[in-house]
C-alpha cells in the first residue's frame, strides 16, 4: 500500500468501486455471507430486535454494494433498491427506538455510530472530489467513529468474558465482521484494492 494512500487531501478521483482481485473479492463476499449467517445466529442466541437491525442492515450494505459497483440498474432496479433502502432504514431506526426503550445502551450507541459511519459513505460517494476541506474533515470524522465502534467490540469481549453468554459472545463477533466489511468497503472507494491492477473501474 503507498503512503499516499491515506492522504485525506485527495479524495478519489471518480465514483464507482475499483475491481478487484480475486483474492479480495472472495475475502469480501465471505464476510458478507458470515454477516447474513449472522441474522440466523441472532434467531437462535439473540433478540428479535437484534435480528431485525442485523437483517436490516444487510440489506443496507449490499444495496451500498449493488448501486456503487457498477453493475447495470434499469428503471424498475433502482425503484426496487429505493423502496428496498427506505424499508431497511426504517427497520434500523426502529431497532435504534427498541434498543432506547430496553435501555440497551451498547447496542443503541453501536447502530447510531454505524448510521454516522454510512452517511460518511454517502457524502464520500455522493459529494465531488474537488472539495477537498470537506473531505479532509470527513475523513478525520470516520475515523473517530472507527474509533468509537472498535471500543464497542472490546466492550463486548469484555462482557464475553465476564459473563460467557453467547449472546454476548455474538454481539462481539457481529461487531468483528462489520469493521471487516466496511474495510472491505474503505478499500473499495479509495480504489486501494484496485492499485495493482492499475485502477480499473467498473
Amino acid at each position: 500500500m503507498r503512503a499516499d494512500a491515506f492522504n485525506v487531501t485527495k479524495p478519489r478521483p471518480a465514483r464507482g468501486f475499483v475491481v478487484p482481485g480475486a483474492a479480495f473479492a472472495a475475502f469480501k463476499w465471505c464476510v458478507y455471507a458470515l454477516l447474513a449467517l449472522n441474522v440466523a445466529l441472532y434467531g437462535l442466541h439473540g433478540t428479535p430486535v437484534e435480528q431485525l437491525d442485523t437483517g436490516a442492515w444487510v440489506v443496507l450494505l449490499l444495496l451500498f454494494e449493488w448501486e456503487t459497483g457498477g453493475w447495470p440498474m434499469g428503471r424498475r432496479g433502482r425503484i426496487a433498491a429505493h423502496g428496498l433502502r427506505m424499508l431497511a432504514s426504517l427497520a434500523v431506526m426502529s431497532s435504534c427506538v427498541a434498543y432506547a426503550v430496553q435501555r440497551e445502551w451498547l447496542d443503541l450507541a453501536n447502530s447510531l455510530t454505524w448510521l454516522a459511519v454510512v452517511v460518511a459513505f454517502e457524502l464520500e460517494v455522493r459529494v465531488s472530489p474537488a472539495r477537498r476541506h470537506f473531505h479532509r474533515a470527513r475523513h478525520a470524522i470516520t475515523l473517530g467513529l472507527y474509533v468509537a465502534l472498535a471500543s464497542f467490540l472490546v466492550a463486548w469481549l469484555a462482557m464475553g468474558l465476564a459473563e460467557g453468554g453467547p449472546g454476548t459472545w455474538l454481539d462481539a463477533w457481529d461487531a468483528a465482521l462489520w469493521l471487516l466489511a466496511f474495510a472491505a468497503i474503505e478499500l473499495n472507494v479509495f480504489g486501494w484494492a484496485g492499485h495493482a491492477a492499475g485502477h480499473r473501474r467498473v
